[in-house]
């Protein structure tokens, strides 16, 4: 009897070490690794609007983390980089949301940014920088893409081209990886090293 009582209390101990480490495993992968579950997030929009990750469950979404004074930021913007891409793709179910994470952010400086640049599409604060950590967001910009389930499918830079002066073999990896989505196929590219400027934090 003594037997059987310590056996199952040793599968007891087992089972909780290993439902332990599944969960520890699982809050290591949150919103860092390909294929991991993106973190949620509640930001205020250029219009003051609340805006939620999970409002856009059962679409693509691409998320930009962005800052109007970077010189990199500003290069895209000039070139259409960004609105090009929402415009191709915002009637094939992709939603796409700007996400400034600049001590410096306010509602009213990303409502001007998105009326100077014609930008139709959500640019959250976060000034805060509680989601752009969570999202161990580097560069501006960085992109981010999220599959239907809210899973990551890519992240990192918007294309192969960080000076601006390739006159071939140019890759737009976000258009590559949404092409390849929407065709029901992996993307080929998940993971590139985002250049730009660094994101400003507030610590």
């Amino acid at each position: 009897m003594r037997k059987l009582y310590a056996f199952v209390s040793l599968v007891a101990l087992v089972s909780i070490a290993l439902a332990a480490r599944g969960l520890a495993d699982d809050q290591k992968d949150v919103g860092v690794n390909i294929g991991a579950k993106v973190p949620d997030f509640s930001l205020q929009d250029q219009n003051g609007k609340g805006v939620s990750l999970h409002d856009f469950f059962g679409k693509v979404v691409v998320l930009e983390w962005t800052n109007p004074n970077c010189p990199i930021v500003q290069r895209h913007y000039a070139a259409k980089t960004m609105l090009t891409l929402y415009s191709q793709y915002q009637d094939k179910g992709v939603a796409w949301l700007a996400v400034n994470s600049s001590d410096f952010a306010t509602n009213d400086s990303d409502k001007q940014w998105a009326t100077d640049q014609n930008i139709p599409y959500p640019v959250l604060n976060d000034a805060s920088g509680a989601t752009g950590h969570a999202y161990h967001a580097t560069n501006t910009p960085n992109m981010y893409i999220v599959g239907t389930d809210g899973t990551l499918l890519y992240q990192g830079a918007i294309d192969n081209d960080p000076h601006d002066d390739l006159t071939s073999g140019k890759i737009n990896y976000v258009h590559q990886a949404l092409d390849e989505i929407l065709s029901g196929k992996s993307v080929s590219v998940p993971q590139t090293k985002p250049y730009g400027c660094s994101v400003k934090y507030k610590d």
